[in-house]
């Protein structure tokens, strides 16, 4: 039972699928600081606002963070974006180019009395001058 587990752990997917996740929390980290520290500032001194994840409002006693919530959206276009042009597109390329393209129509046929290569279009046989049926 534990040897099973064990070679279900140290599969390449669970410990790919391990790193991607803590490099995840890890560019989240970076995101959030990004949007918290520089992002937000800037579009608050755009906006008049000195604190843009400040702005709230409050109803019935409740208190509602929009400056937090559209934060949030920001970092969540910002590693969308980043995703789709760093990882995304580059992949999408990788697996355009690594297709083969089809082969090309063939030039030739092959006899059907001598087996020799003759062109696709003739009528007769250059080696054992047999007629051929058509091509087409």
């Amino acid at each position: 039972m534990m040897k099973g587990f064990r070679q279900f752990l140290l599969r390449g997917n669970v410990v790919d699928l391990a790193v991607a996740v803590v490099i995840g929390a890890a560019f989240n980290s970076v995101v959030q600081a990004f949007v918290k520290d520089l992002l937000t500032p800037l579009i608050a001194a755009i906006g008049g606002q000195p604190n843009f994840a400040a702005i709230a409002f409050e109803l019935n006693h409740s208190k509602f963070m929009i400056g937090d919530f559209a934060n949030t959206i920001v970092s969540f276009l910002i590693i969308s974006a980043v995703v789709y042009y760093l990882v995304v597109l580059p992949i999408n390329a990788l697996i355009a180019w690594s297709r083969e393209a089809p082969p090309p129509d063939p030039t030739t046929r092959r006899c059907p009395e001598c087996a020799s290569e003759i062109p696709i279009q003739a009528r007769r046989c250059a080696f054992c001058t047999q007629p051929l049926q058509s091509a087409g």
